[in-house]
């Protein structure tokens, strides 16, 4: 993993239909992230946050994917920076905001990856599957399709970002900790071919067995792996500041243990963490374990 890290904030809320998740960036700021990824000797550049219009202020466009437009615009820009970011030797990491930016980050680091004829890994942890299409979205959330999109499918201008398609492939994505899929994202999941392991894949196999295959399932002819970290994966009992909660989701140590073996790996080129809503948090609870998460990512170890 590089040495320099790229803190990205992306206070976007366009996505989804509860607002709070725009302050997001700064929950996590308040933690004192920069310091303490610095102290695990990285040298960190805050370069603020990616400019995002007010929904108040922004055409909501089609019903099936609503703030289509504007979300497109936001993701393009934090795709550029992803990607002068690696392009200067920095890992990037994004805080939002709502899961639509991760079509922006991936957008960023597939792009590099392209060009020097590389494969990009995902590991995508989330509650919810994230793999609706405007043709399937009971709400129109676009944070809902981010997953989808990002495979190529879905809307022309949403699943374009950074200028083509497909930014990564099925085979090397994995989708870890879904616990709550609706009944046509249940067929869009099956028919993508993407990694699932569900929260019953963890409660039979345990944590670090499903970690193993996961990972190397992204890795598999991969040249780095991009991990996108919805916090609402974990159990809400200790993450209730999320927009979506869903019971049973990952514990505390599980949720760590799954972010301390992405360091292990030595893949990580890049990172998300995502749907941090401090309006419904607990003394910024939510935003501190996300802090702690992006920190075991990055290295912080026990002993």
């Amino acid at each position: 993993m590089s040495t320099k890290v790229l803190l990205i904030g992306v206070p976007l809320d366009l996505g989804g239909n509860r607002r709070g998740v725009d302050m997001g960036p700064s929950a996590l700021r308040i933690t004192n992230l920069a310091q303490r990824i610095r102290a695990l000797g990285y040298e960190v550049t805050d370069s603020g946050d990616v400019d995002v219009p007010l929904p108040e202020l922004s055409d909501v466009g089609d019903a099936t994917q609503k703030y289509a437009a504007a979300i497109a615009a936001v993701c393009e820009e934090l795709g550029e920076r992803v990607y002068a970011g690696l392009a200067q030797g920095q890992l990037p990491v994004a805080i939002g905001g709502d899961h639509s930016l991760a079509m922006g980050s991936v957008a960023g680091v597939a792009r590099q990856f392209n060009e020097r004829d590389q494969r990009l890994g995902l590991l995508w942890f989330d509650a919810h599957g994230d793999m609706n299409t405007p043709g399937s979205t009971d709400s129109g959330n676009v944070h809902g399709m981010a997953l989808a999109h990002l495979l190529g499918l879905g809307e022309e201008r949403l699943s374009s970002v950074g200028g083509f398609r497909g930014k990564v492939q099925a085979e090397n994505v994995s989708l870890i900790g879904v616990r709550d899929l609706d009944a046509r994202e249940k067929k869009l999941v099956a028919e993508s071919g993407v990694n699932v392991f569900t929260m019953k894949d963890i409660d039979l196999r345990g944590v670090s067995g499903v970690m193993e295959e996961a990972m190397g399932l992204a890795s598999r002819g991969t040249a780095g792996v991009h991990v996108s970290l919805d916090i609402d994966v974990v159990d809400p009992s200790i993450a209730a500041g999320v927009g979506t909660p869903k019971k049973g989701g990952l514990t505390y140590r599980e949720a760590h243990l799954c972010l301390e073996m992405v360091a292990d790996s030595k893949q990580l080129v890049s990172i998300d963490l995502v749907e941090v809503n401090p309006i419904l948090d607990v003394r910024n609870a939510t935003a501190e374990l996300g802090s702690e998460l992006l920190l075991s990512a990055l290295g912080k170890r026990i002993l």
